[in-house]
C-alpha cells in the first residue's frame, strides 16, 4: 500500500510547522558526543525550530536475531521538532546527519555510530519504498518510547494510541 502525500521530494515546504519524531542511537565511538553533534546538527536544519531532546539512556544492542548482550550496548535518545521541511527532505537530512558522523549501511540492525530514524510526521501516513511513518515498529521498541515520553508525556503514535500505554503493554509482556 501506498500512501500519498501532499509532500514529497521536491515539494516546497509545509505551510505551517509540523511535529516530528526522530530516534538517535549510537553503540559504536564516542557515542554520547555523537549524539550531542547529532542534536547540534539538527538544531542547525533549515525551517526547522524548537528541538527538544529527552535524557539519554542505554540499551542492550539488538540485531535481528534478537538482543545481543555481547554487542556494543547503544545510547539512545529521541528529539522532537518542529519544522517545515517535507517528510522526505527531512528523512535525507537525516540520512545526511548520519553520514557526516561516519555512519556506514553495512548490514541491517548491524552495530553504528549513528542512527536517526523518522518515527514520526505530526499526524501523517505515509508508506512508500523509502519512508514509512509512523515506523513501523516504534510501538515495540522500549528504547524509541521510554526516552520519547520523556520529552513528551501525551505522546500518541497516529494510529496505535498513546505511548506511556504501549511502554507500559511492553513492560507488561516483559514480566
Amino acid at each position: 500500500m501506498s500512501v500519498r502525500l501532499a509532500h514529497g521530494i521536491g515539494d516546497p515546504p509545509a505551510d505551517r510547522p509540523v511535529s516530528a519524531v526522530v530516534a538517535l542511537g549510537a553503540n559504536l565511538g564516542a557515542r554520547a558526543e555523537t549524539l550531542d553533534a547529532a542534536v547540534a546538527a539538527l538544531r542547525r536544519l533549515p525551517l526547522t525550530t524548537d528541538v527538544r531532546v529527552s535524557a539519554p539512556i542505554e540499551t542492550v544492542a539488538l540485531t535481528l536475531s534478537g538482543e545481543d548482550e555481547n554487542a556494543p550496548r547503544y545510547l539512545n535518545a529521541v528529539a522532537l521538532l518542529q519544522t517545515r521541511l517535507a517528510p522526505a527532505t527531512l528523512l535525507d537530512q537525516l540520512h545526511r546527519i548520519e553520514s557526516d558522523h561516519g555512519r556506514v549501511r553495512r548490514e541491517r540492525w548491524g552495530d553504528r555510530t549513528l542512527d536517526l530514524d523518522l518515527i514520526a510526521y505530526g499526524d501523517e501516513r505515509i508508506d512508500d519504498e523509502r519512508l514509512t511513518v509512523p515506523h513501523p515498529r516504534a510501538h515495540e521498541r522500549a528504547f524509541v518510547l521510554r526516552p520519547w515520553l520523556d520529552v513528551d508525556p501525551d505522546a500518541i503514535i497516529p494510529g496505535r494510541g498513546r505511548v506511556d500505554a504501549l511502554l507500559a503493554g511492553l513492560e507488561d509482556g516483559a514480566s
